[in-house]
């Protein structure tokens, strides 16, 4: 099948939208037709170089839609599901996912090379008959995916596939850094550093979670004012910013838990992230920076004496195939807000249009519908 998506050829060069060659499903394979995609940052990672893969390479890994094709052996969907991407696929049977790991999945080895988990090869092809690298095994930039059923989630009909979308990554992971990974209970206070796609939902995660203190930290004024509009009882423009404040409404406790969940983490973040957290609280941290770097700032007096932690977390550290129903719970008792979190709507040839908003803080999450 002939399909158009959003293709990049170099780094540092804008998403050109080509026709490529996607190929029927295989073993263990399905193919959907999506009603949207997302436009997350960790996409945008792939222009800048942060994140490495074989090139060309197809972007997108936030999407859903219905099943149009299901090739042999696969028995978790059939024609006419309505599904959700997951960007980690979960196999259950890997040693992670029988520990209930299904985010830190074995199959994960492969999203950034290109190489389908049923027979080690590339789906896709371009025009001109180079492999394509499908991002995160998916490539939801284009109206038509061929995908593994591990890195499919079936849903209920009922529930509408445009805003379902985001499910696939930001919801999932910027709420279960609240809620799972970090663990909020009633009462605790939370400091969330970075309001975009993802940190939106770990406001959201929190207030769900029964948080006291929310608290929404971001440079740009229309982040904050959403981050108020999604429960954020306070809000800062900076880490600095926040601190003496967290300190004066919590009588000097500070934070059970501080999320990153920043476009691009730098290493320098961690130490006022920690200065922000409490005695035996944690900093998890969702947002990613460049592959090679490996420089942190931090007061190691400070993690071992007060009993600090730093922990990293994918997919709010809770695997795709229970976490995405249990949102969808949440949305349909009224506590995940899906509709909002769409700033702007776009069509697939306005894909560069849609990052430079991001960039500009124009938007939460846009998204492309086909």
């Amino acid at each position: 099948m002939k399909v158009n998506g959003a293709i990049l050829r170099e780094i540092g060069k804008p998403w050109q939208i080509e026709e490529f060659e996607l190929g029927d499903p295989v073993e263990d394979e399905v193919q959907v037709k999506l009603v949207s995609s997302g436009l997350c940052h960790s996409d945008h990672h792939l222009r800048t170089g942060d994140s490495p893969v074989p090139l060309p390479v197809i972007g997108g890994h936030e999407g859903a839609g219905v099943v149009t094709k299901v090739g042999p052996g696969v028995t978790r969907l059939k024609e006419g599901d309505h599904v959700v991407t997951a960007f980690i696929p979960a196999c259950g049977v890997c040693e992670p996912c029988s520990r209930g790991l299904q985010n830190i999945c074995d199959e994960g080895a492969r999203l950034m090379t290109g190489l389908a988990i049923s027979d080690n090869t590339n789906r896709l092809r371009t025009h001109d008959g180079l492999p394509l690298t499908q991002m995160c095994l998916l490539g939801t930039f284009a109206e038509h995916i061929t995908v593994n059923q591990a890195s499919l989630v079936k849903i209920e009909d009922d529930i509408p596939l445009k805003e379902a979308a985001l499910l696939g990554c930001g919801v999932a992971t910027g709420w279960g850094s609240a809620s799972e990974i970090g663990g909020t209970k009633a009462g605790d206070t939370v400091v969330v550093v970075g309001i975009g796609g993802v940190g939106i939902n770990s406001v959201q995660g929190a207030v769900a979670s029964g948080a006291r203190f929310v608290v929404a930290v971001d440079p740009v004024p229309f982040k904050r004012e959403m981050a108020e509009k999604m429960g954020a009882t306070h809000t800062f423009a900076s880490m600095e910013e926040a601190l003496p404040a967290v300190g004066e409404f919590t009588w000097g406790k500070m934070a059970n838990t501080t999320i990153i969940t920043v476009g691009v983490i730098e290493g320098e973040m961690i130490a006022p992230a920690l200065a922000l957290t409490a005695k035996g609280g944690q900093v998890v941290v969702t947002g990613m920076g460049p592959a090679s770097d490996i420089d942190v700032k931090l007061s190691l007096f400070e993690l071992t004496l007060l009993q600090k932690r730093v922990q990293g977390a994918i997919f709010g550290g809770a695997g795709p195939r229970t976490q995405i129903p249990n949102l969808l719970n949440e949305y349909r008792a009224g506590k995940l807000n899906l509709t909002d979190l769409v700033t702007t709507r776009y069509t697939l040839d306005q894909v560069n249009e849609a990052y430079d908003d991001m960039l500009n803080g124009k938007n939460i999450r846009g998204m492309i519908e086909f």
